[in-house]
């Protein structure tokens, strides 16, 4: 047998330990390099993410912002003024959001929402009162539907649906206003409930006498056409955008204002008391004498040519 040089045996280890060494040294530049295109990959998909939902909520931002575009008509103020025969006065003739509305009649603007369970009381007591002054001439009033009870109809947001099927009515069919407004608190749901379905309200609204373009205002409440036109409108009268309103403090509603005076509901609500104040308040803005309803309560309760106490 033939013994190889210790030399040899020696280079030989020092080879195979350098081979070894290179493979091992190729082997962590390759994972390194794995490594790096992982991390890479990581950093571009977590990129794309970010870039996603930066886009999403840019989009959510600027459909919330994005305005509710045209109101109904004849509530360019936010409210519809109904007139001698119960007509509803047209944009083009509306009167300025002022306290009087400038011919001498007394001006009542009330603000309400259709699940408010004072405003049912209110209109109660004081509709009939209110629907003789306004057909006969002796007065105007101006109504403001909006939607301060959203949350208290388990869900439905009836306030909303309600003040939206008014809207709908002032745009299409604006003389009845005054009877659909009558039908919608005479049909007033619970606070607290669900509400009326929109089929329901549907039912409501169409079911007045001499209702126009019936098709069209029941189409708008299934679209809920002027919603979002609520939801602004309520924001701002909340917020204390309402003419007339001294304080700037929106106390809730029912709020009725008579020539610009704000009327302090009584508990209970009762058409005499109602019937003192608008007659107070049309004689403290009187600079004319003009018909001006009487305080007497009386069956049809009538209005005549001045006031008596």
């Amino acid at each position: 047998m033939t013994n190889r040089p210790e030399g040899d045996a020696r280079a030989a280890r020092n080879e195979r330990r350098e081979a070894a060494r290179q493979r091992a040294q190729r082997a962590r530049t390759q994972q390194k390099r794995r490594q790096r295109g992982v991390r890479l990959g990581l950093q571009i998909g977590l990129g794309v993410v970010l870039l996603a939902a930066a886009t999403i909520v840019t989009l959510v931002l600027v459909d919330s912002v994005k305005p509710a575009g045209p109101g109904p008509a004849n509530m360019s103020q936010g409210g519809i003024t109904i007139g001698q025969d119960l007509k509803a006065v047209t944009a083009s003739s509306s009167p300025a959001p002022t306290a009087t509305d400038g011919s001498g009649a007394v001006r009542i603007t009330m603000y309400v929402d259709y699940l408010c369970p004072t405003c049912g009381q209110f209109e109660r007591a004081n509709a009939d009162y209110i629907e003789s002054l306004v057909d006969s001439g002796a007065a105007t009033v101006d109504i403001h539907p909006i939607a301060t009870l959203s949350n208290r109809s388990q869900g439905t947001k009836y306030s909303l649906r309600a003040a939206n099927a008014a809207a709908c009515v002032a745009d299409h069919s604006p003389d009845q206003f005054f009877a659909v407004n009558t039908a919608l608190f005479a049909k007033q749901p619970e606070q607290g409930t669900a509400g009326l379905t929109d089929a329901q309200l549907t039912r409501v609204v169409t079911g007045v006498d001499g209702l126009q373009q019936r098709s069209a205002i029941t189409k708008c409440i299934d679209d809920q056409t002027f919603s979002k036109w609520v939801d602004e409108r309520t924001t701002s009268v909340v917020g204390g955008d309402v003419p007339g309103l001294s304080s700037g403090d929106f106390p809730g509603v029912p709020l009725v204002l008579v020539n610009g005076q704000r009327y302090e509901l009584t508990s209970p609500i009762t058409n005499d008391d109602f019937r003192t104040f608008v007659v107070t308040a049309a004689g403290a803005t009187e600079s004319t004498p003009t018909p001006t309803p009487s305080a007497t309560p009386t069956g049809s309760a009538s209005p005549s040519a001045t006031p008596s106490e």
